[in-house]
């Protein structure tokens, strides 16, 4: 008779698993790290999405889960104290009452929304919560309330004043104010920077001068010296040229008479 070579049985991946799982609850008792009570049920020990499975007990971390919500703490790190691991709340959805975890999901949700700017519609017939998610909220200044649909001034948290200033907004303005308002902005008319009054350009240079004397950019509304305004690149060219000359016709006596100093020593 031959001999005949016997192969050993390959196992499956799921073999694998039943071997693990018969492994795990063949170790049933451990002893909870909190409470130091030793529990002898496998389905108590408490498992963070195999992330990290410390000794502890369910209940005991359904308590901290509960005592860490009730701070208004978002991230739920892992007690145990070598682990920086954070808790998965999906994970911990099962095991964890209906009303803990739904509070546990706001507490999440306020966390986001405290890392953005933010306000309240300032209209009272809606008071929503608007987020600047974008960022850039010292910046931002007109927008539209999602809910009412009606715009407001992110900055300074009040009904949009058009034509006004956020400084501006403060004071008590009629129907008329408002109106103006609304109709300078639309107009797109520069207010003066020192007397506030407004000023339409019809055409020409955008230096422009008010009735009070002051020369102002009619771009960036802001005052100028010289006729020259640092908000367009070709005006700040022609302010270095105006300069160089001024620098050059300083200079030239002084280098004419430096030369003909020179050659007078040299026919000496």
């Amino acid at each position: 008779m031959g001999n005949v070579n016997q192969t050993p049985q390959q196992t499956s991946p799921t073999d694998d698993q039943e071997l693990e799982e018969q492994e795990s609850s063949s170790s049933t008792s451990f002893t909870c790290e909190i409470c130091i009570e030793p529990v002898t049920l496998p389905n108590k020990k408490f498992k963070n999405r195999n992330l990290c499975v410390h000794p502890f007990c369910t209940d005991c971390m359904i308590k901290y889960i509960q005592v860490k919500l009730e701070d208004n703490v978002a991230d739920i790190k892992c007690p145990a104290l070598t682990c920086d691991h954070s808790l998965d709340p999906l994970s911990c959805r099962s095991k964890i009452a209906h009303q803990l975890f739904d509070k546990w999901c706001d507490v999440l949700c306020d966390s986001v929304v405290l890392g953005f700017d933010r306000v309240y519609c300032p209209y009272r017939d809606c008071s929503a919560l608007v987020v600047n998610e974008c960022g850039g909220g010292g910046n931002l200044k007109r927008c539209v309330c999602p809910n009412c649909k009606k715009p407001f001034c992110f900055r300074c948290k009040v009904p949009w004043h058009a034509g006004y200033r956020c400084e501006e907004s403060g004071e008590n303005r009629d129907q008329n104010d408002i109106a103006f308002g609304v109709l300078s902005e639309r107009k797109q008319w520069m207010r003066c920077p020192t007397c506030r009054h407004c000023v339409e350009l019809v055409k020409g240079c955008a230096i422009v001068r008010c009735r009070c004397g002051i020369e102002f950019c009619y771009k960036c509304g802001k005052k100028v010296d010289h006729h020259w305004c640092n908000c367009r690149r070709s005006s700040t060219i022609c302010m270095w040229v105006f300069h160089l000359c001024i620098v050059i016709l300083v200079i030239w006596p002084f280098f004419l008479l430096f030369t003909a100093l020179t050659r007078k020593n040299q026919h000496h």
